[in-house]
Parts: structure tokens; C-alpha cells; sequence
């Protein structure tokens, strides 16, 4: 239990920290000063202060909405196997629980979008929803064609196997189910080139187009859980082909190391994740599918040849 509160406390605190890096590696490398790494805290903190606004006609979809966003993110930061595999949670650290809990966070804002009865609201749940039903499918394949060698959908399982056999690592199956994922969570996450985080323009917005009616307390909130839900697919990511540095007990020195060794893989990938985001231009909305379909069409190959390789 100790491994899951550390896990959630670090992601907790760390989420907001890590969007500031990214933020400020961005304008590094634009040429820009930058706000700081510490500017997201320091916008929740100012949100957290103003008076909350809820747009008349609006019902307990839109007002739960960032309360149920918050919850599934802390609750997938508890399960997934960051700091150690040796959790009292980590029996339920599912496969498809986890992405379950991800695809509800994104459903419940989609309708808290539609609540609000306006245009943005509608566009942006309507994008958010095509895009949910390539990711998720995406996300699932990818993540099991790993699990089909150890014979088991628990995360835990599948981080303790690559900890055993870290040539796995570089196999076709690991190379394929990687790519496909790194795609996915670029598009599960909102950033370039799927949707462009610090936009406002009604075309191209996606999130923003959601959440525009948000305001104070709830938009602090909704800001938090996208931070968390970016770290949380991040550290997946890094610990499902990267887990050294894992702890396989519940050892205190052990889980310092594992959370000393997550959030420096998490930082890792996310400065390459900004850097690269330099480089690239949103693509055109009917562009993104045929992306997300690209990465399924990888992930069915990394499951095939998982069979075809065991």
C-alpha cells in the first residue's frame, strides 16, 4: 500500500511540473524565455482561488465531470506498476481496467462537453470520441501482444517478465507494440500532431474545445487530471519497455529507487516529446485518422507476431 500512495503522491505533485518542463523545453527551443517550469502550479493555485462559475442549464454531467476525471487518473496512477510491482493493488492492475479507466475519463468530459449545449462543446466531444475509439483499441492490442508470452493481462506480470528477459526488449513484437503505443498516447494525451495543446482556434482545438465553459476550481481540476493522465501514459509507456530501475519488493530503499527511476524516465520522455513537437505541425483533422489507423494496424502486427514468434 505504501508503493501505491508514493505512486499517486509523486504523480499528484509531479504532473504539473512535468507540463512546465515541456512547456519551457518548447520555448527553449523556439527561442523564447519561457514562464518556468513551476507555471502550471501556479496557474492551479490562481484558478483554485477564483469564484466557480457553472453555465445556466447545465446538469450533474458537467458539474461531476472533473471530480470523475481527477478520480480515474488517481486511481490508475495507484494500480499501474511505476514505483514497484510488489503493490496490494497490483492484482487488479489490469490490462483492461486501466485503459477502461482511461476511456471513462475521456467519455465523461466528452459529455460534459455536450452538456454545455454549445457548438465548441459539441465539436470538441464529437472529435474527442472519434479519436477514443482508435486509441483505446490501439492501446489495448499494443499492451497485449506483450502480455501474450507471460500469459497473464496484469501489468505487474508483463514488468516483471521484461525485468527477466530484457533481450524481449528489443524483439520485432516489443518494436512493434512500442511504436503503436507511442502513437496512441500522443493522441490519448492531446498533443502534437493529433491536437495541439496551447491552441484556442475552433478549428483545430480539440480539449480546449470541452472544457472552454470550465472555469475556477473545476477547470484547476480538469487542468490537474490532463497533467496526471500525460504522466500516467508516459510512465507506462517507459515501464512496460524500460523497467529497470523497478522495485520487485516493498523494500523502503527499493520504492525510493523506483520513484527516483520513474521520474527521471518520465522527464526523459517527455523533453523528447517536446523537442519533437518543435518539429511537427498539427495535422488535419481528417489526416488523424488515418495516423491512429496506422499505429492499429501496427499493434495487430506486433499480437501476430507475438503467436508466430512465442
Amino acid at each position: 500500500m505504501l508503493g501505491a500512495v508514493l505512486q499517486v503522491v509523486v504523480v499528484v505533485l509531479g504532473a504539473p511540473f512535468l507540463v512546465g518542463l515541456m512547456r519551457q523545453v518548447r520555448a527553449l527551443a523556439e527561442g523564447r524565455a519561457g514562464a518556468g517550469v513551476g507555471q502550471p502550479w501556479r496557474d492551479l493555485r490562481k484558478l483554485m482561488r477564483k469564484e466557480p462559475i457553472t453555465p445556466h442549464g447545465t446538469s450533474e454531467v458537467f458539474r461531476l465531470a472533473p471530480v470523475l476525471l481527477v478520480a480515474t487518473s488517481v486511481v490508475v496512477a495507484a494500480v499501474v506498476p511505476f514505483a514497484s510491482t510488489a503493490s496490494a493493488l497490483d492484482p487488479v492492475a489490469d490490462l483492461f481496467a486501466v485503459v477502461a479507466l482511461l476511456a471513462l475519463g475521456t467519455a465523461v468530459l466528452a459529455l460534459a462537453g455536450l452538456d454545455t449545449g454549445t457548438a465548441f462543446g459539441g465539436m470538441g466531444a464529437s472529435r474527442a470520441v472519434t479519436t477514443l475509439a482508435l486509441v483505446e483499441p490501439t492501446l489495448l492490442l499494443a499492451i497485449f501482444a506483450l502480455s501474450v508470452r507471460v500469459g497473464s493481462t496484469n501489468l505487474g506480470a508483463i514488468t516483471e517478465s521484461t525485468l527477466q528477459h530484457p533481450a524481449s526488449v528489443i524483439s520485432p513484437v516489443s518494436l512493434l507494440a512500442a511504436v503503436a503505443l507511442a502513437v496512441a498516447i500522443v493522441a490519448e494525451s492531446g498533443r502534437l500532431p493529433v491536437d495541439n495543446p496551447s491552441t484556442h482556434l475552433e478549428l483545430t482545438m480539440v480539449h480546449e474545445a470541452m472544457v472552454l465553459e470550465y472555469g475556477a476550481a473545476d477547470l484547476a481540476m480538469v487542468e490537474l487530471a490532463s497533467a496526471m493522465r500525460l504522466t500516467v501514459l508516459l510512465g507506462l509507456l517507459a515501464n512496460l519497455f524500460a523497467p529497470w530501475g523497478i522495485a520487485t519488493d516493498a523494500a523502503p530503499l527499493a520504492l525510493l529507487i523506483g520513484l527516483v527511476a520513474f521520474a527521471a524516465k518520465v522527464t526523459l520522455l517527455g523533453t523528447l516529446l517536446a523537442v519533437g513537437e518543435v518539429s511537427m505541425a498539427k495535422l488535419r483533422l481528417f489526416r488523424v485518422p488515418e495516423l491512429l489507423a496506422g499505429s492499429f494496424v501496427l499493434a495487430m502486427l506486433a499480437v501476430a507476431a507475438s503467436f508466430f514468434l512465442a
